[in-house]
């Protein structure tokens, strides 16, 4: 990630002196260097819940590199990015800030707290998300909030860059088509299934209004906190017809279709149950 915030408070330094003509001249002294801050990292996609375990990580490890204590910590963080206005998108309080905590490395102090790195984190999406053309996305009845959803379940989706416009199509094809998304990434932040662990076929059913295999339209919230890339694929999908799409074997690029038929097959013959 190219950019790097500073969560630091600004610290004046002052200097007075008092004496009479007779005093000895003031001696000059070099003020302290600044603290060295500590760095913590956010990758694109990371939830609410996961970014506040990485930092009681770092801050666990700023702790034992220079033993004081920093004000930073996973109950803080989870605290204070539980809601707050989010300027660029109107002037009242979110309840719910999953999708703007925006994933970029923050270099923090031992002073700083939560609300000081949560409030870093909204500036920064704010400043991104103003330079993001709403203009398509609007013309296809689409609001921010469902940009921004569209944008987390891209990053949940695209390993590749190249595809993620591809993948906003498919959403939005789906959506204008009337037909579920059928996105598991959905479900399994819905039933906080863990990516290393398989979807049940119970789970398949669960009325979870995340389970967008039985739900048509967008999940309630966004599933994760997208980078700028997939914000950006969200407003501008890909001029494609395609409706499906399935990883292949190498885990990384998908195999992208208009036909219900090749996709069913594509499914067949590699191993899809």
């Amino acid at each position: 990630m190219a950019r790097r915030a500073f969560v630091v408070a600004a610290l004046v330094l002052g200097a007075a002196g008092c004496g009479n003509a007779t005093s000895a001249p003031p001696t000059t002294t070099t003020p302290p260097p600044p603290p060295k801050p500590f760095r913590i990292v956010f990758p694109e996609g990371f939830t609410r819940v996961q970014m506040a375990v990485r930092v009681q990580a770092v801050a666990n490890i700023a702790v034992r590199q220079r033993p004081k204590r920093v004000l930073l910590n996973e109950q803080a963080y989870r605290a204070a990015s539980k809601g707050a206005v989010v300027r660029c998108f109107g002037r009242t309080k979110r309840t719910d800030l999953e999708g703007f905590l925006f994933p970029a490395t923050y270099d923090f102090l031992r002073k700083t707290t939560g609300k000081q790195l949560v409030a870093a984190q909204l500036a920064a999406f704010c400043r991104d998300w103003s330079s993001v053309d709403m203009s398509y996305a609007r013309s296809k009845n689409l609001t921010p909030y469902d940009v921004l959803t569209i944008a987390s379940m891209i990053e949940k989706e695209a390993a590749v860059p190249s595809e993620r416009p591809l993948i906003a199509a498919v959403i939005y094809n789906r959506l204008h088509a009337g037909m579920q998304l059928g996105i598991d990434a959905t479900l399994r932040y819905g039933l906080h299934i863990p990516p290393t662990e398989s979807i049940h076929q119970s789970q398949l059913q669960n009325p979870t209004p995340y389970n967008t295999r039985i739900h048509f339209g967008l999940p309630p919230t966004p599933i994760s906190n997208p980078g700028l890339a997939s914000i950006r694929a969200a407003a501008h999908p890909a001029k494609v017809d395609y409706l499906y799409y399935a990883r292949k074997k190498d885990h990384r690029h998908h195999f992208f279709t208009a036909s219900g038929g090749a996709y069913n097959q594509f499914l067949a013959q590699n191993g899809y149950g």
